[in-house]
């Protein structure tokens, strides 16, 4: 393991815990609101737990040649986990606006 410092995988491992964490944080929270938008969210963090997981495997191996391929599944999976991101904040969005409200029309000046 020589691939990375001892501060260097201390931040890796944290990181990858306090994801883990977030994603119970927000499952839970889905729970307790009532709405499944949440849930989305917190399923939506997963392929970015999956990458830093990749990351984390092959530095533990010292970035060994025969498993570059983790180096690719990680970048796939951070492209993945950005647009799944996106799509769950979408959902939580949209889940705020009530069908009941009107859009304000501009105030026109009377001259």
């Amino acid at each position: 393991m020589h691939a990375l410092s001892i501060p260097t995988w201390i931040i890796h491992v944290s990181s990858v815990i306090e994801w883990i964490v977030a994603i119970w944080l927000i499952w839970t929270y889905g729970e307790l609101t009532g709405n499944r938008n949440w849930w989305g969210l917190s399923l939506a963090m997963l392929p970015a737990l999956v990458s830093a997981m990749c990351a984390c495997t092959w530095h533990y191996f010292d970035n060994a040649e025969s498993l570059e391929w983790l180096v690719t599944l990680q970048a796939t999976m951070t492209l993945v986990g950005n647009f799944t991101l996106w799509a769950a904040a979408f959902f939580i969005w949209r889940s705020t606006k009530s069908p009941d409200t009107v859009e304000p029309k501009p105030i026109k000046s009377e001259q």
